[in-house]
């Protein structure tokens, strides 16, 4: 039951993945209308690196492919996910798991599965980095920061809908960790 496009499931899982931190490239990408007009050169070169990391490791399409190191996937090596519970909670009450990799049915119940922030993209990292470019003040904005934020696994939880909690999860980014220590450079007289 796959595209002919894709070779195998793998294939077509590792896609699905890159899909959901691509959109999640766009959303911060389009937000540059709400950071402030003499920040916005500043906000897009960030975007750019970011976008440039992000290609670099292939969308993060591992966290859904079988065949990776288990140290990056998100599914057994037989590829069965479990949800990893609500933003608020170490586990899933309800110990939902699904294997997308069994049937056609199992891969469209799987894409009702979120990649959920913890600390949310839209309420409290994309609003910070705006603000965190627009006060930066001769500043170095930590964006490797933001990215691990925004498209890692460090931030983000793979929920059944059941688990996804949609109200304001009241997190915040890590005020010391949003500007990036400049090195110094010493001269020697």
């Amino acid at each position: 039951g796959l595209e002919s496009r894709f070779k195998n499931k793998s294939s077509y899982m590792r896609y699905s993945c890159e899909s959901r931190i691509r959109s999640y490239m766009k959303e911060v990408s389009s937000s540059i209308s709400t950071v402030h007009p003499t920040a916005r050169d500043a906000y897009k070169r960030i975007v750019d690196l970011m976008s440039d990391k992000l290609r670099s490791v292939k969308y993060n399409g591992c966290y859904f492919d079988r065949r990776e190191e288990e140290a990056v996937r998100l599914c057994t090596a037989e590829g069965w996910f479990s949800c990893q519970g609500p933003f608020d909670r170490d586990d899933c009450p309800s110990k939902h798991s699904i294997n997308p990799y069994s049937n056609r049915e199992s891969r469209i119940l799987f894409s009702t599965w979120n990649l959920d922030h913890i600390i949310e993209k839209k309420r409290a990292v994309v609003p910070e980095l705006a603000e965190a470019v627009k006060t930066r003040g001769g500043r170095e904005v930590n964006w490797e920061y933001f990215y691990q934020l925004l498209f890692t696994v460090d931030n983000l939880k793979l929920v059944h809908i059941a688990c996804h909690k949609k109200t304001n999860h009241n997190l915040s980014c890590d005020k010391t960790k949003i500007y990036r220590k400049r090195k110094q450079n010493h001269k020697i007289s």
